[in-house]
């Protein structure tokens, strides 16, 4: 990654419009603080700590959940099932539930939670150029499908209750984010 500091441009501001007196000030580039590429990324996951979730396909409920965490996964072609299991791990151990003093101490398991896990190819989403987003990173069906599926039978091994939709189809995901509380988990290879 290059260095922030170097990548800078200045600029000249004045505090306002009866003002003459000028400031400078440096604007970190922002392609400075992004890593990239992103295949570089394996597996991404966007969770979020839910009082209820549910996805439907074609007004049919799939899959629905109380309170626990929705997943969106998102998966590349570096991914592995050796990241697969480190995902689900770090998911499983995750303690995002208030305990009796409103700290964030409490896991999955400590409340009864369950997971709804959906398939996201958007997570890798690159719009960068144009108004058109890229999604050349995300892996392809015949990849990632299977991955997905170990991700959720991995969750399911680590005794977690998991509820999912249908793979590559368009679905409608309620989301009751509790909080709201959001991560953005990713590995570095």
């Amino acid at each position: 990654m290059m260095d922030a500091r170097r990548e800078t441009r200045d600029e000249e501001d004045s505090c306002c419009e009866l003002c003459a007196v000028s400031f400078r000030f440096a604007v970190p580039s922002l392609s400075s603080l992004v890593p990239r590429p992103s295949s570089l990324i394996p597996m991404r996951l966007v969770l979020q700590r839910v009082s209820h979730a549910a996805v439907r396909v074609n007004q049919e409920v799939l899959g629905e959940i109380g309170r626990g965490y929705c997943i969106l996964v998102g998966l590349t072609h570096a991914d592995t099932p050796a990241e697969v299991l480190w995902m689900a791990e770090k998911v499983v151990g995750l303690r995002l539930f208030a305990d009796n003093e409103g700290k964030m101490n409490l896991g999955l398991a400590e409340i009864g939670g369950a997971v709804l896990v959906i398939s996201q190819f958007t997570l890798y989403g690159n719009a960068e150029k144009g108004r058109r987003p890229s999604f050349i990173d995300a892996a392809r069906p015949e990849v990632a499908e299977p991955l997905y599926e170990e991700f959720v039978t991995r969750l399911r091994e680590l005794g977690v209750t998991v509820a999912t939709g249908r793979f590559g189809a368009m679905m409608e995901v309620e989301i009751h984010n509790d909080g709201p509380v959001t991560l953005l988990l990713e590995r570095n290879a």
